[in-house]
């Protein structure tokens, strides 16, 4: 995995970085970016600091940290300040909310920056899920909720030429996009007894599949799966208030 070198909160879409505060409503919206600062901020400073970079709620070094740290950091968070764990179970909640949207900014970060189509003309990474770079025409399964070879109406069956079963879980999943405008596919979709078929776009395709697929390991982590639904519900809504560019004579 490449190194997240250079990368800054600046760079964040700004939707993300005002997502950040969620549990700080009320104050301003602005993340201070200290990213040099935050270099060996390891400790619970950041618990008392609204305005703690991404970094530095996960403990971890913005110039030297690896995608594998950022998850590792992840997992070590979410045990520490799980509800049945923290002694506080009232701050429990804001502090894993606080360390969710912290993940999700430095993975979409990693994600988004070795993609042009996730960059703005401005060097910023844009956010696939508040700004959909296009139609969401590719197809996600979140095999979290998917029934597998007991559904009804399989969409293997259905269309066979877009979904197959995980031979190590039996549940379906999309093994070829560009079916977009594919009736049997519609129909796959719009009939899923438990709604777990999504249209959506490459960036977001991506970004869901890599999640998706570290969600699936064992043990089940429920952060990452509580971040997974996060993103997916953001897509659906903003997916179908995406408009195409407008033409230009």
């Amino acid at each position: 995995m490449g190194k997240l070198v250079g990368l800054c909160c600046a760079q964040l879409p700004s939707s993300l970085v005002s997502g950040f505060r969620v549990a700080n409503r009320g104050r301003s919206p602005s993340i201070r970016c200290d990213c040099a600062g935050s270099r060996g901020t390891h400790g619970p400073d950041w618990m008392s600091q609204p305005s703690a970079s991404p970094y530095q709620v996960l403990g971890l070094d913005p110039v030297h940290c690896s995608l594998a740290d950022i998850r590792a950091a992840f997992r070590a968070r979410v045990k520490e300040f799980h509800p049945d764990v923290y002694k506080n179970s009232k701050m429990a909640d804001i502090l894993i909310r606080r360390v969710i949207k912290a993940y999700e900014l430095d993975i979409l970060a990693q994600v988004l920056s070795a993609s042009k189509e996730g960059v703005n003309d401005n060097g910023t990474c844009r956010d696939p899920f508040e700004e959909p770079e296009c139609e969401a025409c590719d197809i996600f399964v979140n095999e979290t909720l998917c029934i597998g070879k007991g559904c009804p109406y399989s969409c293997v069956k259905r269309a066979p030429h877009a979904f197959s079963f995980n031979n190590e879980t039996g549940t379906a999943r999309a093994t070829s996009q560009g079916h977009g405008d594919d009736y049997q596919v519609q129909l796959s979709v719009g009939q899923c007894p438990r709604s777990c078929i999504y249209y959506v776009t490459p960036s977001q395709r991506v970004i869901l599949e890599d999640l998706l697929e570290r969600v699936l390991l064992m043990p089940y982590d429920l952060g990452e799966a509580a971040l997974l639904d996060s993103l997916i519900s953001t897509a659906y809504y903003e997916n179908k208030r995406y408009r195409g560019p407008m033409s230009t004579f």
